[in-house]
């Protein structure tokens, strides 16, 4: 069945996207304006979420609809262990934990998997091809601003794809042809937009002090200085 969910999810959440982007952790970021410890409690509040996302979504690997989009080589869990260790050190587990805004986050993904896992696709769909595009983009951007070589970056990184672009019309073209109705599309852009106001809510606690960091950002934006990580 060809419905074009793919694009429905691009058209349906393009407003969710750009509020995201227009928070004050992103627009600093993108602005070469990121502040170390922040980004490490991102890089922990992310791991719990893949964390729960990925064992949800093994969990559904039989279902009709979800287990058309189960694709290990997307996960993020190890990848994020990894980089939890190079910024925490060896005895991480120890020091992490979720944010509350993580916590709800974590909650709802486990709600839709126990009573209408189909909306698990919206979920997936709004971090995997997030990492795939734009997720490039962040990592050259930290590398820069944190002054890191080869460690640190690894949840950008997919070492099982070899051709971001190519799989991403893959993962597009096993949307558009998941058994569901207009109905149920219906629901996973929702679903879909509703992740992103999750996400932009683990943002807002990372915003710390949001005054230096704008100022930083207008800085290096008006003397086209090298961006620097700022300390908030």
């Amino acid at each position: 069945m060809s419905h074009e969910l793919a694009t429905k999810l691009r058209v349906g959440t393009q407003k969710a996207h750009t509020m995201a982007e227009n928070t004050t952790f992103i627009r600093c970021f993108l602005g070469g304006v990121v502040n170390p410890q922040s980004y490490r409690k991102l890089a922990s509040n992310l791991y719990f979420v893949y964390s729960t996302l990925e064992e949800e979504l093994t969990k559904h690997r039989e279902h009709p609809v979800v287990g058309k989009l189960f694709f290990p080589q997307l996960w993020r869990k190890a990848s994020l262990e990894k980089d939890l260790e190079f910024y925490y050190g060896p005895d991480w587990r120890s020091q992490v934990a979720p944010s509350p805004a993580c916590a709800k986050y974590l909650q709802r993904i486990r709600e839709v998997s126990q009573q209408d896992p189909v909306l698990l696709v919206g979920h997936a769909y709004t971090r995997y091809m997030g990492d795939l595009s734009g997720g490039q983009v962040l990592k050259k951007i930290a590398k820069k601003a944190m002054g890191l070589g080869d460690r640190g970056t690894a949840f950008y990184e997919f070492e099982a794809i070899h051709n971001h672009g190519e799989f991403k019309k893959q993962y597009r073209l096993a949307m558009n042809n998941l058994p569901l109705t207009e109905a149920d599309c219906d629901r996973i852009v929702a679903e879909a937009n509703h992740a992103f106001h999750l996400n932009m809510d683990m943002f807002r606690e990372l915003e710390g002090n949001w005054l230096l960091a704008l100022a930083q950002l207008g800085w290096n934006s008006l003397f086209n200085r090298r961006p620097v990580a700022s300390e908030a």
